[in-house]
């Protein structure tokens, strides 16, 4: 078997004092030699992903309703706007079987939310055992629309670095394993994205003035992930930024890294809670 998977994930991963700047929006000097080199081999890979996806997490969902325990994975979507991250919900989730899968997307909080600390919204959301958690945004907009736009104090946003890492420290505790994912999308792919918004009358409804509001704000919200990623990353809830001008590669990399997470969590088939031979011998005399 190929070694790219687990070299792509390696490679995929933050580095301390990352700069975004220094990563790869699209051709990486380190994207695997033997992974998938344009967009009609990616689709092939993701049509071999699909059946491996499909039953790790049929594994997981099966030890939650069998009476047992099982354990939840979270994949957490950010990045800019257009960088895709409803692409990946639509063509890596949908792979999986819809009844294991729990997606949230955050936006701006409700006065209810607001009245409350900013973990409160995200806790109500965490997805139950044997689930596949999936959230559009999360709780690190509080750290990077709340910074940029100055919703809050420095003084606040400098507390919710530490209050995140404990927050997932608890997630593992809860064993839910986190997927924390940095669509890297570059300033001149997002405007070619926001302009066919404007260009096609199919696209409008995706299209909202604030985008570009956002995209003034470009080189503060680059900063701003900056600190985030490199207060938050750490071995147990790892950061990973993927390269996202294109589509496939992006998906690529996504449906990689849930590959990666349900081998690390998903357990073996339940073991039956009757006697076969006996229901088998039942069903025969029954036919």
């Amino acid at each position: 078997m190929s070694a790219y998977p687990a070299n792509l994930i390696e490679a995929l991963r933050a580095e301390p004092g990352l700069k975004l700047s220094q990563r790869a929006t699209k051709d990486a000097q380190w994207w695997p030699a033997d992974a998938p080199q344009d967009k009609k081999a990616a689709e092939k890979r993701m049509v071999e992903l699909a059946p491996l996806l499909s039953e790790l997490q049929e594994r997981l969902f099966a030890a939650s309703v069998s009476g047992g325990t099982a354990p939840a994975v979270l994949l957490m979507l950010q990045g800019m706007d257009t960088s895709g991250k409803g692409g990946i919900v639509r063509h890596v989730l949908g792979m999986l079987d819809p009844q294991g899968v729990e997606h949230h997307a955050f936006k701006a909080p409700t006065e209810e939310e607001a009245a409350h600390d900013f973990l409160w919204r995200i806790t109500k959301q965490l997805p139950a055992g044997g689930l596949v958690g999936v959230f559009d945004r999360s709780h690190y907009e509080d750290v990077l629309v709340a910074k940029v736009k100055g919703y809050a104090s420095p003084d606040v946003i400098e507390s919710r670095y530490g209050k995140i890492v404990d927050f997932e420290k608890q997630l593992l505790e809860q064993e839910i394993l986190p997927i924390k994912v940095m669509l890297h999308i570059s300033r001149e792919e997002q405007y070619e994205r926001l302009a066919e918004r404007l260009e096609r009358a199919d696209k409008h409804w995706k299209y909202s003035p604030g985008d570009v509001d956002d995209r003034l704000l470009w080189d503060d919200f680059q900063a701003a992930y900056e600190v985030a990623i490199n207060r938050t990353d750490n071995q147990n809830a790892p950061w990973h930024i993927v390269p996202a001008d294109q589509k496939w590669k992006a998906r690529l990399c996504v449906a990689e890294l849930l590959l990666a997470a349900l081998e690390r969590v998903a357990p073996d088939w339940p073991a039956a809670t009757f006697d076969v031979k006996r229901e088998q011998a039942r069903l025969e005399a029954a036919k």
